[in-house]
């Protein structure tokens, strides 16, 4: 039984790699603000296993997971409820947006996704979290 669940996490953990790797536009450009705690401090994961589901983008420290829809999902409402319980289960919130809303309207998504983060992490700088990622050369230099 044991050897059963390893090959099916090692089967989820390649889904989920092969999923990183073929990301659609909308993945794309909500990575690119969610990744390297660029919104509000927060610490963001994409395509992460989570039970049976992989979930498109998650946020242990505020419990919440954001997931992404293409067209496809208008037909598969029943599978999105299971997987949203699911994950709801596992301790998580969810919320959901269409991937022409992240297109469309990438700032108002991602305030939306602060939002149910509870705002800025506390005790979030931007600032010493930009010059610690990028020092400012030393005076005199530059």
């Amino acid at each position: 039984m044991a050897k059963v669940r390893t090959v099916a996490r090692k089967r989820q953990r390649d889904r989920a790699r092969a999923l990183r790797e073929d990301d659609t536009e909308a993945e794309a450009r909500l990575w690119a603000v969610l990744r390297d705690r660029r919104l509000g401090g927060w610490k963001w994961r994409r395509q992460v296993p989570v039970g049976p589901f992989i979930a498109d983008f998650m946020c242990e420290a505020a419990g919440l997971v954001v997931e992404l829809d293409g067209g496809q999902h208008a037909e598969q409402e029943a599978y999105d409820a299971r997987r949203t319980a699911a994950l709801e289960r596992a301790g998580f919130r969810v919320i959901r947006f269409w991937n022409s809303q992240v297109l469309e309207n990438r700032d108002g998504v991602c305030l939306t996704i602060l939002n149910a983060c509870g705002g800025d992490r506390p005790g979030w700088d931007p600032m010493k979290e930009a010059t610690a990622r990028f020092p400012l050369p030393p005076a005199g230099e530059g």
